[in-house]
């Protein structure tokens, strides 16, 4: 039986954790290393640190802070945001993170995720896809949502794994910040589509929206963060809830 992981995710802008919906309208929340500690003391499986205006603004995740966070929790970290070469995935790395998370810059030239995959390996190496449904498919949205591609969705995670990418990170732009739950057929079809594991992202608002993506989807972890960030339920409550459904979680 698969073990699923329950991931905590600190959106990063001008250093305070925020959230917003569908990418927008953000709102402080708390600095990230506290918010790290706390989601480590709730017995978060790892946790997402993603600098989300890194790439719009074309400067590199900011590595002070990321080395913070990081040496204040034992729990892996991944780190995204403005990874734009290989060596800038190094620095991360090299700041204490566990993996990188790589999502326009791949776009821009899908050789870094092969790249990457060779200097550090595959299991180190997360592509990030921000995801907008289209009629019956989905389009690959760059730059923090902000700039629609043509590539298809399923395509995209495809092409990503041939390439190296050991994980994909699945985010629903549609479903984000709402809390009615994740795009469950978003997240199967992608699932399905690639062998390496998923993480769902975008519309948790329950412990039972977690436990629907777990079990109705192949995906191998649930990403939340409005859930957690305003203590409407404590990660520890949500793996509890789960094991009690039979679903097993690290």
């Amino acid at each position: 039986m698969h073990i699923r992981r329950i991931i905590p995710c600190l959106d990063v802008k001008d250093g305070k954790v925020v959230k917003g919906v569908r990418f927008k309208d953000l709102n402080d929340i708390g600095y990230p290393p506290d918010m790290a500690e706390k989601y480590q003391a709730q017995s978060a499986s790892e946790i997402v640190f993603l600098d989300i205006t890194a790439s719009l603004e074309t400067r590199q995740t900011t590595l002070d802070l990321v080395s913070e966070t990081v040496d204040r929790v034992f729990i892996p970290v991944t780190v995204g945001g403005g990874i734009r070469s290989a060596d800038d995935a190094g620095d991360v790395l090299s700041a204490g993170a566990a993996k990188v998370s790589i999502g326009s810059a791949a776009i821009r030239d899908p050789n870094i995720i092969r790249e990457c995959a060779e200097r550090f390996g595959s299991p180190r190496i997360v592509v990030a896809i921000d995801a907008k449904k289209e009629g019956d498919s989905w389009k690959v949205y760059t730059r923090g949502g902000t700039e629609r591609t043509d590539l298809d969705v399923v395509e995209w995670a495809r092409r990503a794994e041939e390439l190296g990418a050991g994980e994909i990170l699945l985010t629903s732009m549609d479903a984000d910040g709402v809390k009615e739950g994740y795009d469950i057929p978003l997240t199967g079809t992608v699932a399905d589509a690639v062998s390496i594991p998923v993480v769902a992202s975008g519309g948790c608002g329950s412990k039972e929206h977690i436990y629907e993506v777990l079990t109705k989807t192949k995906a191998a972890g649930a990403l939340a963060a409005s859930l957690f960030h305003y203590d409407e339920c404590g990660v520890d409550d949500v793996k509890k809830f789960l094991r009690e459904e039979g679903v097993q979680v690290r």
